[in-house]
């Protein structure tokens, strides 16, 4: 990433770059909320889903192709803005960090700055993970359908518990996303660096962007996913399920499944972290290049 480009040219740049990463993404992660919130079999009943093949195919069976897509416009809607204010909070994190002008952070303060973004976008993120999640679990081309989409959704929750039902999971959100995004945005920085000789052709500087994006991602989800899978839960369970929040929510999975289950939905988020995150930051960096070409003083 341009260390002289301003926070503003990361929060528009960011913008663009996660709608790149849902439109490229969003099926795995229909898959992935589907395979972390399936009921557990009783006695003498098969599983919902054998694992990620399965439910991609028994989804596009019921439902078709736009089934992988239910849910897309909440974030969708909600990611230009979440990407937009996360690339900002890592911009202004590094600024923050910065003595002089031409620092170079370290590892570890590329992290705090990754981190400290993730705080900025909870306000965003909760409430339309929440949404999301309730939309994705709806089984069935056919099968009543309690949410008709992602403003009835809202409606509803509102009408159900106020606000405070909408932003249901937002700890989880948190504890997701500091650490994750931490993560996300050190790794990526740090591929680059190790990929990008000083005389890099384009050609190169795009593959790195790439490997870089796609490795970021992979790093992300492999520290944000127990959260995720907690976050996941929580906010598709009927109310009054949890009562203290996020601690009963660990304390039964681990009871009735076990640590694994704590990376349930880890096959589809891998598939599509490479790709989606890739996407999401060669949409970056070609808004950084644009922005510095119409608007140099921005």
């Amino acid at each position: 990433m341009s260390e002289k480009s301003s926070p503003v040219k990361y929060f528009l740049s960011g913008g663009f770059g996660g709608v790149c990463t849902v439109l490229s993404g969003h099926p795995m992660d229909t898959i992935k909320v589907r395979l972390q919130t399936m009921p557990l079999p009783k006695p003498g009943e098969t599983v919902l889903y054998k694992g990620t093949w399965d439910c991609f195919k028994k989804t596009v069976q019921l439902e078709g192709f736009r089934g992988l897509y239910k849910g897309m416009s909440a974030p969708l809607t909600g990611v230009a803005p979440i990407f937009a204010i996360s690339f900002f909070g890592f911009g202004l994190g590094k600024k923050l960090i910065k003595s002089e002008e031409d620092q170079v952070l370290t590892k570890s303060e590329l992290f705090a700055a990754g981190a400290f973004s993730g705080v900025f976008t909870t306000s965003i993120m909760a409430p339309g993970e929440r949404i999301k999640c309730l939309l994705q679990i709806q089984q069935g081309a056919n099968a009543p359908q309690k949410y008709k989409g992602m403003v009835d959704c809202a409606r509803q929750l509102y009408a159900e518990g106020g606000i405070r039902s909408i932003y249901k999971g937002s700890v989880a959100t948190i504890l997701r996303d500091v650490p994750a995004s931490g993560m996300y945005f050190m790794t990526y920085e740090w591929i680059k660096e190790v990929l990008v000789p000083e005389d890099a052709s384009n050609k190169l500087k795009m593959v790195a962007t790439i490997v870089a994006g796609g490795c970021a991602g992979i790093a992300n989800w492999l520290v944000g996913m127990p959260a995720d899978v907690l976050k996941s839960r929580l906010q598709t369970a009927p109310e009054g399920t949890y009562p203290n929040g996020m601690r009963d929510v660990f304390k039964q999975l681990m009871e009735r499944e076990g640590p694994m289950a704590l990376y349930k939905g880890v096959t589809p988020v891998m598939i599509r972290a490479f790709p989606a995150n890739a996407a999401c930051f060669v949409g970056f960096e070609f808004a950084v290049k644009f922005l510095d070409w119409v608007a140099p003083n921005l």
